[in-house]
C-alpha cells in the first residue's frame, strides 16, 4: 500500500483527535499540527507532531518545510482548528468579532496558503477547511453572530482557493456540520438535544469520502 499524508490541524482538541486516530486506522501518515506538545500524543510510527502556533504566518511557513522535508509531499490538509462564540448582533463587541476571526479565519488562511504553494508545486491535494452550516444558511446564525461572521469567511476562503487553482489538480472543500458532538459543546449547551448532533468520526467519514471528489460545499448528514 502507498502511504498517504495528511495534515490535521488542532490534533489534540475534540474534532482534530477524532480524525487523526481514524485516518491512523486507516494506514495513512499523518502530521498533527498542535499549539503546544503533550506526552499523551499518539504513539504510532505514522503519526508526526508539530508544535506551531497557527496565528504566526512565518511559524506556519516553517512548519509545512519541515512536513515537505520528511515526507516529500502533502496530499490532503484538514484544518480543525476554531472556536466558538454565542453572543447576538446587539451583544456582542468587535473585540469577540476580531476573536473570532483569529480563530476560525486567519488560521485557516495561513495554513490553507502555505500547504497550497506545496500543492501546486506537487500538481495534486485535498484542502478540508471547516465550516459551518450557518455560514450557508443566514437563518441559523441568530445567537451566533461572531461566530457566523468568521465561518461565512472559511466557506469564502475555500470557494477562492477552488476557484484560483483547480486546475493544478487541487480540490478545496469546506465542510459544513451543524453542531458537532463534543463534551465542550454538551457543556456549553446543556439542554440541547444531542441526538441531532454530528459525531466528529462522521466528519472525518465525510472528508475520507471527498477526497479526489469535485465538490467545494459538503453537508454532514
Amino acid at each position: 500500500m502507498e502511504f498517504k499524508t495528511i495534515v490535521i490541524s488542532g490534533a489534540h482538541g475534540n474534532l482534530g483527535k477524532s480524525v487523526v486516530e481514524y485516518f491512523l486506522l486507516k494506514g495513512w501518515n499523518v502530521i498533527g499540527l498542535v499549539h503546544r506538545q503533550s506526552t499523551d500524543s499518539h504513539s504510532s510510527s505514522n503519526y508526526f507532531e508539530i508544535e506551531v502556533d497557527l496565528m504566526d504566518e512565518n511559524q506556519v511557513q516553517i512548519a509545512v518545510e519541515k512536513i515537505v522535508k520528511k515526507y516529500s509531499s502533502i496530499d490532503v490538509l484538514v484544518h480543525t482548528v476554531g472556536g466558538f462564540a454565542m453572543g447576538s448582533f446587539l451583544d456582542t463587541p468587535m473585540q469577540k468579532i476580531r476573536q473570532q476571526m483569529e480563530l476560525n479565519f486567519t488560521t485557516a488562511y495561513h495554513l490553507s496558503r502555505a500547504v497550497a504553494h506545496q500543492m501546486v508545486k506537487q500538481s495534486k491535494g485535498n484542502i478540508f477547511l471547516i465550516g459551518a452550516a450557518s455560514a450557508q444558511y443566514p437563518l441559523h446564525s441568530k445567537g451566533i453572530a461572531a461566530y457566523a461572521l468568521s465561518k461565512t469567511l472559511v466557506s469564502q476562503l475555500a470557494h477562492l482557493i477552488q476557484l484560483e487553482i483547480h486546475q493544478n489538480n487541487i480540490f478545496a472543500h469546506v465542510v459544513m456540520p451543524t453542531i458537532i458532538d463534543t463534551l465542550q459543546n454538551r457543556k456549553d449547551m446543556p439542554n440541547a438535544d444531542f441526538s441531532t448532533w454530528q459525531s466528529p468520526i462522521l466528519i472525518a467519514q465525510t472528508i475520507e469520502r471527498f477526497i479526489n471528489v469535485n465538490q467545494i460545499e459538503i453537508l454532514v448528514s
